[in-house]
């Protein structure tokens, strides 16, 4: 019972763990925390560098708690994903405005102030295309070490500037695009998920028409024909009935079918069904079907197209004689409906103007095959579906072709 068994799987997932598209929707805020995180603890580093120097009055002290909350906040907006898509002009001045709040403290501040060009590294590199970014980013990093030499800090703590403002452009940089995928990812995951909504809806919709249109146009012309024997031959009327319940009984588990969107269907028992259903219908019928066990899809999609075939025969020709054949050869199976149910003026009234003949090229596509239709030079109304013995790689396992 795979439906049943699917069922306790997704309803013990939503007893043990959040639903996945809750996990989904969480990856995104996570990722944004992390970031927040990590400025924060940035921020703070700034801070406690400017009061552990012991010279850091009230006026100070606010002024640096609030250049450096401003300065992040900066930089927070820019780790949004949509900040991705601002005009560079606007990039253009988010960045100067970074610069100027990064360098001008820096006379007041003094060598404690040298790690804030970790930050104004990593915008650098969110705001400008990727020629001109990693260029200035390198000159960012470079000019680093420059004012604690000027004021005579000595080599080690100028490398040790050197190495914070590398590594804090670097991680905000990278945690900021991480958080973008993490969102390109989720994006991606809930249009698949539409996606595939979509198709079960088309596949649900093709189903019904290839599958069920067959069953109840069988079903209707049996019931017409067992209506018209009643009053004169009853007993022959009874055969008839037996057989449109058969034919009832097909329709609901074609239904069944469709509901589970699992069908295996075989050529050489759908071509001799159809037969028995055209001849109620006095179609006479002549049925050749020689070939081998088939792979299970291209027997599906072929038994498909001839329950179309005959489907639209009973609906909207007036044929009186036709042909289903069916051979294989090297690598292709070559399956051919013939009918004689042209309209006047030579068009073939065979109702493939609605989703039909659509259904069957795009089933046959799907495994690698093709199908033509029209009337022949002999006035004849011909269907010929060709498919490969093997389906394309990649249908193999999936019976809806």
């Amino acid at each position: 019972m795979p439906d049943a068994s699917r069922r306790t799987e997704s309803n013990e997932g939503a007893e043990g763990s959040p639903p996945a598209s809750s996990r989904l929707a969480l990856a995104p805020r996570l990722a944004r925390a992390i970031v927040l995180l990590v400025l924060i603890c940035y921020c703070s580093i700034i801070i406690l560098n400017v009061l552990q120097t012991g010279g850091a009055n009230a006026a100070k002290l606010t002024a640096c708690v609030g250049i450096v909350l401003l300065e992040f906040g900066v930089q927070f907006a820019l780790a949004a994903p949509s900040a991705r898509l601002w005009p560079l002009r606007w990039r253009l001045v988010t960045l100067g405005v970074q610069a100027v709040l990064t360098y001008l403290p820096a006379a007041w501040f003094g060598l404690d102030w040298g790690s804030m060009q970790g930050p104004l590294a990593a915008t650098v590199l969110l705001t400008l295309p990727n020629r001109v970014a990693w260029p200035m980013f390198a000159a960012v990093v470079a000019a680093s070490p420059v004012y604690p030499l000027l004021k005579g800090s000595g080599g080690l703590y100028s490398g040790y500037v050197f190495s914070s403002v590398t590594l804090a452009g670097l991680v905000i940089y990278g945690l900021t695009r991480l958080t973008d995928l993490v969102t390109e990812l989720h994006d991606t995951r809930e249009q698949l998920a539409r996606m595939a909504v979509t198709q079960e809806r088309l596949r649900f919709a093709r189903d019904l028409h290839d599958l069920l249109g067959y069953s109840l146009s069988a079903i209707t012309l049996k019931g017409e024909l067992v209506n018209r024997l009643i009053p004169t031959r009853p007993e022959l009327a009874a055969d008839e009935t037996t057989s449109l319940l058969l034919v009832a009984r097909q329709a609901l588990t074609d239904v069944r079918l469709v509901s589970r969107g699992y069908r295996d269907m075989s050529l050489r028992d759908e071509a001799q069904s159809a037969a028995g259903i055209l001849k109620s219908a006095d179609v006479r019928t002549d049925v050749d079907v020689r070939v081998e066990r088939l792979h299970p899809v291209v027997d599906t999609v072929l038994a498909t197209t001839v329950r179309e075939g005959v489907t639209n025969i009973l609906r909207h020709s007036k044929a009186e004689v036709c042909t289903i054949k069916a051979t294989s050869e090297a690598e292709t199976v070559l399956l051919t409906l013939v009918n004689d149910g042209v309209a006047n003026g030579g068009e073939p009234d065979t109702g493939f103007g609605g989703s039909g003949l659509n259904n069957l090229r795009t089933r046959l596509t799907a495994i690698g095959g093709e199908l033509t239709a029209g009337v022949d030079k002999e006035g004849l109304f011909r269907l010929v579906a060709r498919a490969p013995l093997q389906p394309r790689k990649g249908e193999a396992c999936a019976p809806d072709a």
